[in-house]
């Protein structure tokens, strides 16, 4: 079984699995990547992810296209024992099993209820990015529900994809950004290696502009010990806080976590953003712990100045991550 429905806190999401064991779970709402775990090889095993139902062989249900069925019961009280994983508390689940390495960062702290965005995992930024317009910061997309069009395995891989469209809207997002439009995300885990590909459809009578990224938080062990390459002549490090947009940066970045290597690969998005909030900034966030900003940070693939798209035209970005050895 490729696909499970499960949740996420209170949300609805789809937990894919792979043959060789990698993972990912995808919030409906906003389509928010929020675990990655890549094929088993020294991690620890069966720690599930914070805020999610655990699944132990046998629970949860199939996840057929467009539907989200039965949920992955929660453990009973005093069932699994419990780890620590940095400064979060996580159940051990499904021990029988064995579960790869998170390599996304998710705020302890962060809404798992849809009452706002999710804060770390791939946020989906559509139509906006940041304040660059005068619509909704980051726009609509990441607090949108979105319905799940596919499921599926191919090739040893575990696929899924899921859609947004205007009907699918809020009436007052709706109201503010009307365009028809079709958004689709394509979640693609294998081994080592991560997919995301990002599609935009008009399917109005009006030409529109729009911008897009992927706002990747990464968990890393210490954020002093990363380093970036190729967004820019010189390695990247990050001493402090660090918000930096680099453009028409070329197809490959380079990105050392300081415990292993990772290669990021993008099409379609022309541009780069690196962030991270350092110390001061992120005391001030209502959704991150004073200490959070040490364990991510976000490496985005994205198209910032706004593309014009006509009627019955299309848009595909595309990210690749596939990790190494250190």
């Amino acid at each position: 079984m490729s696909a499970t429905n499960i949740e996420f806190g209170q949300l609805p999401a789809l937990k894919l699995q792979a043959p060789d064991g990698a993972e990912a779970i995808i919030t409906l709402y906003g389509a928010h990547l929020v675990s990655w775990k890549d094929a088993p090889g020294g991690a620890t095993p069966g720690v599930a992810t914070p805020g999610v139902a655990a699944d132990g062989p046998g629970a949860g249900s199939a996840a057929p296209a467009g539907q989200v069925g039965a949920v992955a019961a929660a453990p009973a009280p005093g069932d699994p024992m419990m780890v620590g994983s940095g400064d979060n508390v996580t159940p051990v689940a499904n021990a029988g099993g064995t579960a790869g390495q998170e390599r996304l960062f998710v705020s302890s702290l962060s809404a798992r209820d849809g009452a706002r965005a999710i804060r770390g995992g791939v946020p989906v930024i559509f139509p906006q990015f940041a304040e660059r317009g005068d619509g909704m910061r980051h726009g609509f997309a990441r607090v949108s529900t979105w319905r799940v069009a596919d499921s599926s395995e191919q090739d040893g891989a575990a696929c899924a994809t899921l859609v947004l469209s205007r009907e699918d809207l809020a009436p007052q997002l709706a109201s503010a950004w009307p365009h028809p439009f079709e958004l689709k995300l394509h979640v693609t885990i294998r081994a080592r290696a991560l997919t995301l590909a990002l599609e935009v459809r008009n399917t109005g009578t009006a030409a529109f502009p729009f911008a897009a990224a992927l706002h990747t938080y990464y968990l890393v062990e210490d954020v002093e010990a990363v380093r970036i390459d190729g967004v820019q002549a010189e390695t990247v490090a990050i001493t402090d806080k660090l918000d930096q947009i680099f453009e028409r940066v070329g197809d490959t970045i380079g990105f050392d976590t300081g415990a292993d290597k990772l290669t990021l690969r993008q099409s379609g998005f022309t541009d780069a953003v690196v962030w991270n909030p350092g110390a001061v900034d992120s005391a001030a966030l209502a959704d991150m712990e004073d200490e959070e900003y040490r364990r991510f940070v976000c490496i985005e693939p994205a198209l910032l100045a706004p593309q014009t798209l006509e009627p019955g035209g299309s848009w595909r970005g595309e990210h690749h991550v596939q990790v190494s050895a250190a």
